[in-house]
């Protein structure tokens, strides 16, 4: 189900690995009524134990140290993940932070961030993390209570009180480690509300998820012909735009403005650039990324270990080479869309229809459409607005 690689994608050199996403623990302390991992169709992670052994966090430390060798990186990115990495234990987290280190040659720099839905950061443990050079990555869904009702214990008891107190502490003593937020869109909450609520809690920078959904299983409050996600973003971007400074750093808006100015950008939710991020989970098994699991059960499944396997292995896996394949891997629909480079066909997850694979259009294509084509109409009024203004006419059509 996962599909062939396209006849031309073989003949692209692979790109190699920049980011290892580590599942240093596979269960979590909530029990989001939305969450795609614990809740959705792929049950793997039942099988797999609760955390990582040893021999699976050395094993993956010499794995990452090898492909760094072999392509002689300069940087990579390790995010310890989950679940909740916390239960795994900060000093282990830090360990294993500083075995990544020590294991990759000279001159590369790893930089780490721990995803965590902040319930379980105390001081001691941020400590800990900050000690390791560990940065703090935040998922919440909103700066309130009534944003997080959806993210609650399995008791039902809602987990925001300890999640904000978590939050509050990394913004206030430890803001050097603060690495951001990220947040899934609910388009029912208002959305300048919402990112006015998540920018209190000062962080760094915002990522803004849209759920996972496809044509098989939709996302929650979408329509065929509607585009209640984009309209969600583009009041959003408006607000952010607006401030006449930056606040704060909103990846996607930040993505999305480079893509149109014709400057590089790296995002899984838009954009040509080919996937260079691989899953390592709990047993070892090198796995696509989680977003696949939202589509069926075993979608991101490779039959590759790192206690058996290379990254450079996976590099070759069929689904992998048609996830680095770009624009070639699209749809014919795709390819004749004047803003395929832009959008590059949204998260390839989000494009899956049962019995026809990961080949079609994004559920999210009028969301994105509409997101887009803001911004861009944004962008140009604004640069047509400075070409026209007194100080631009006294420095000869310079703003």
């Amino acid at each position: 189900m996962s599909g062939r690689a396209p006849a031309d994608s073989a003949a692209q050199p692979a790109v190699p690995f920049g980011q290892f996403i580590v599942k240093v623990h596979g269960r979590c302390n909530l029990a989001c009524t939305y969450c795609y991992l614990y809740e959705g169709p792929d049950d793997t992670w039942r099988d797999r134990p609760a955390a990582a052994s040893q021999d699976v966090l050395d094993a993956t430390a010499t794995r990452i140290a090898e492909h760094v060798r072999t392509h002689a990186l300069g940087t990579v990115a390790l995010v310890l993940h989950g679940g909740e990495p916390l239960l795994a234990g900060a000093d282990r987290l830090g360990r294993f932070t500083d075995l990544v280190g020590a294991r990759v040659p000279e001159g590369c720099t790893v930089r780490t961030t721990l995803q965590t839905n902040a319930t379980l950061l105390t001081e001691e443990r941020l400590r800990t993390l900050a000690r390791h050079r560990i940065g703090v990555g935040i998922s919440l869904d909103g700066g309130r209570a009534v944003h997080n009702k959806r993210r609650a214990y399995r008791s039902g008891r809602p987990s925001w009180p300890a999640a904000q107190r978590g939050a509050r502490l990394v913004a206030d003593r430890f803001p050097g480690a603060y690495a951001g937020i990220l947040a899934v869109v609910d388009p029912t909450q208002d959305p300048v509300d919402t990112y006015e609520s998540l920018l209190a809690l000062g962080p760094p920078t915002l990522d803004l998820l849209l759920p996972h959904g496809n044509w098989s299983a939709p996302p929650p409050h979408w329509t065929p012909e509607g585009s209640v996600y984009g309209d969600w973003l583009c009041a959003v971007f408006d607000r952010w735009w607006g401030a006449g400074r930056r606040e704060t750093r909103v990846r996607l808006f930040e993505e999305c403005l480079a893509l149109l100015l014709g400057l590089p950008a790296v995002t899984e939710q838009i954009g040509p650039a080919p996937f260079a991020s691989v899953v390592v989970e709990t047993d070892g098994a090198i796995e696509q990324a989680d977003s696949l699991k939202s589509a069926y059960d075993g979608a991101a499944y490779t039959g590759l270990n790192v206690l058996g396997n290379s990254f450079d292995e996976a590099l070759g896996h069929p689904a992998i080479a048609v996830r680095q394949a770009g624009t070639a891997a699209l749809s014919a629909d795709c390819r004749r869309c004047p803003l395929l480079g832009i959008c590059g066909g949204g998260m390839y997850a989000h494009r899956y229809r049962a019995g026809h694979g990961f080949t079609g259009r994004s559920v999210y294509c009028a969301d994105l459409w509409r997101f887009i084509s803001h911004v861009a109409d944004r962008l140009a009024k604004d640069a047509a607005r400075a070409a026209t203004s007194p100080a631009a006419h006294r420095n000869g059509g310079r703003p």
